[in-house]
């Protein structure tokens, strides 16, 4: 990866983007991605679309989701004080005692989770969201209101920290590093792709809240395929692995998903691109679905077949999600081969008249 894209990388990890607030990091997106585009929009979702060869006869759309877990303000208190809510799969527990930026109606207010001292008792052993609060030094409800308003958002204040052996760590790797990927990948395919091929790079809003982004990208752009890029649970860390699920490793390389939902051709496809470019993978099962974009990509148009590619994560939904940048970049390798190797001729029916 070249310094450029890291910069964009981190610059994107940089950009507050909750769930329904995702505006100014879809600028960034489309800014990146504009260069490289035949064609540029975006819809009354939020999404950004970034397209190759529109008018090709087999098109696939590479989606990846922008928006992060975070807050809603939900009241606040005659003090001053700040009470939230839940926007998406947030816990609370590793709240305490973090810093939050408040994305208000007048700019971001600075705030910070408190917490009981541990002379005074410290935490409960047993609390919920609804213990939570907020205190960004205010005294009165009145002054707090000059700044922000019931229904604003919040994150974690964190910026994204770089670890040994070329790991990072930070909030909502959870999926802005797959809208990344989806856009360098869109980046590097220039000059890549038979023009009987089109490609749309989708950065989708909401999924983290009711994948509604996902459902209007795939209902207007009615591609062939779609490949959804988000991340997966990494199994490699103490006590991760109490079920015995499948490993999935930190630099194992990009994970495929197999299970009811996917489409089992695209599938063969990716692990004959992996092979050509001596790429290793790894697999995760969805059984019944895949909690990823693609369960909404794949009820559109007449159907829509779908394949998930995904990162692995370590600590997913915490403030310290931690991926390796050697899978970042294995995983845009594998898709630039997988859509360099396409004439356009492929049929990924399941079956086929011919066949029988």
């Amino acid at each position: 990866m070249n310094q450029s894209s890291e910069t964009f990388l981190y610059d994107l990890l940089q950009t507050p983007s909750p769930s329904g607030m995702e505006e100014e990091i879809q600028k960034k997106w489309l800014r990146y991605t504009k260069p490289h585009a035949d064609t540029l929009h975006t819809d009354g979702a939020g999404n950004a679309v970034a397209t190759l060869h529109p008018d090709a006869p087999f098109r696939i759309a590479l989606a990846g989701h922008c928006d992060e877990i975070g807050f809603l303000i939900k009241s606040i208190d005659d003090n001053g004080y700040i009470y939230i809510e839940k926007l998406g799969g947030i816990s609370h527990k590793p709240a305490i005692g973090m810093k939050v930026d408040i994305l208000g109606k007048h700019g971001r207010l600075t705030g910070v989770i408190g917490t009981k001292a541990e002379h005074h008792g410290g935490a409960k052993d047993s609390f919920s969201f609804s213990d939570l609060f907020i205190d960004c030094g205010a005294t009165s409800k009145k002054e707090v209101e000059n700044y922000i308003a019931i229904g604003d958002t919040a994150v974690y204040k964190r910026e994204p920290e770089t670890l040994l052996n070329n790991r990072i760590s930070g909030r909502g790797l959870d999926n802005r590093t797959g809208a990344f990927i989806v856009a360098e990948t869109f980046r590097r395919l220039q000059n890549e792709m038979s023009e009987t091929v089109g490609v749309h790079a989708v950065s989708t809003v909401n999924e983290e809240t009711n994948m509604g982004g996902a459902y209007f990208a795939g209902a207007s752009l009615a591609p062939d395929l779609a490949i959804a890029i988000d991340v997966t649970f990494a199994t490699d860390y103490p006590g991760a692995n109490a079920d015995k699920t499948a490993d999935v490793t930190l630099d194992g390389g990009p994970v495929l998903a197999k299970g009811a939902p996917i489409n089992r051709k695209a599938n063969a496809l990716l692990e004959e691109a992996a092979a050509s470019s001596g790429l290793t993978v790894q697999y995760e099962l969805t059984p019944r679905n895949t909690g990823t974009d693609a369960d909404q990509l794949r009820t559109t148009a007449q159907g829509t077949p779908v394949a998930v590619v995904s990162l692995p994560l370590r600590y997913m939904h915490a403030p310290v999600e931690t991926v390796s940048l050697n899978d970042i970049e294995k995983t845009i390798e594998l898709l630039i081969s997988f859509l360099s190797r396409l004439n356009g001729d492929e049929d990924i029916r399941p079956v086929s008249v011919d066949s029988i």
